[in-house]
């Protein structure tokens, strides 16, 4: 027996068994082979069916089929013609198959339908001891005015696409720029809520050395009594006079007679003002 086939056994016209690769012995005039079967993978020569899509538009698609024998007997004596009932139920299938789809998914989704189509085509052909191995749907068809609509509504969906895109850019655009504006808002309050903490700081420091020179002038004025005061008063009365003349603007500065005095009582009351450490 034959690697590639198998030979099916009838005596006296009645199928007794089924004769696979190999030695296999028979019994001369009382067995005969009735059938010589091959059991290679076939293909069914590409055939195109006529289809109506779940969007009412109609296709024709060709396709095609893989099988191979199983079971000999049964493709023997319970089909004739096997090629021509596979193609018949592939037909039948493939049409319901593509009646659930719309027009795009049926482009697209040629994989999934493809399986579907073997699965039930399978079911079929089991009883007449055949394999599915494969179906395949090798091109959609559609006619110009179809492919034209196709078109037009592909331009339509790529303007769509690009009025989105655009409007998504702008979008972002504006959101970028906000953004910025409230970056900018918030470094602009840190530096205020900065400059203002500064700027109290400077008034705690100041008035804490108002306070502090407060305090040294209030314990010389107990301990020197009306001197200290005259002291202070003199001291600046001459600091307002140089600042006076330190301006830009002065040119000219006519002193009265009374500074003279002031100068020279501020001598007096600073040497009569006790040294510290001294009694």
């Amino acid at each position: 027996m034959p690697q590639s086939q198998v030979f099916v056994i009838e005596r006296f016209g009645k199928y007794t068994k089924t004769l696979t690769a190999g030695l296999s012995i028979i019994v001369p005039y009382l067995d005969r082979v009735g059938y010589k079967v091959s059991i290679l993978e076939r293909q069914l020569p590409e055939f195109t069916i006529s289809v109506i899509t779940r969007d009412n538009v109609e296709v024709r698609l060709e396709t095609t089929v893989f099988y191979r024998v199983v079971d000999a007997s049964r493709s023997v004596y319970r089909i004739q013609d096997v090629g021509g009932a596979i193609h018949t139920a592939a037909s039948s299938i493939v049409r319901s198959a593509a009646g659930k789809l719309e027009l795009d998914d049926l482009q697209s989704s040629r994989e999934s339908m493809n399986a579907e189509i073997a699965t039930f085509l399978q079911e079929a052909a089991e009883i007449w001891g055949i394999e599915i191995t494969r179906t395949e749907i090798t091109d959609v068809i559609i006619d110009d005015q179809t492919k034209e609509a196709q078109r037009q509504q592909l331009n339509a969906e790529r303007e769509r696409r690009a009025a989105i895109a655009r409007a998504e850019g702008e979008k972002r655009s504006i959101e970028l720029a906000a953004d910025a504006k409230l970056y900018e808002a918030e470094k602009i309050a840190d530096a205020v809520r900065i400059e203002a903490d500064a700027s109290a700081y400077a008034i705690k420091i100041n008035a804490e050395a108002d306070a502090e020179q407060t305090r040294v002038i209030g314990e010389a004025i107990e301990k020197n009594g009306q001197a200290a005061v005259n002291f202070e008063i003199m001291k600046r009365q001459v600091e307002a006079i140089g600042m006076l003349a330190a301006g830009e603007s002065t040119k000219t500065i006519i002193m009265p007679t009374e500074v003279t005095g002031i100068l020279g009582g501020l001598e007096t009351l600073m040497s009569s003002i006790p040294k510290k450490g001294k009694t």
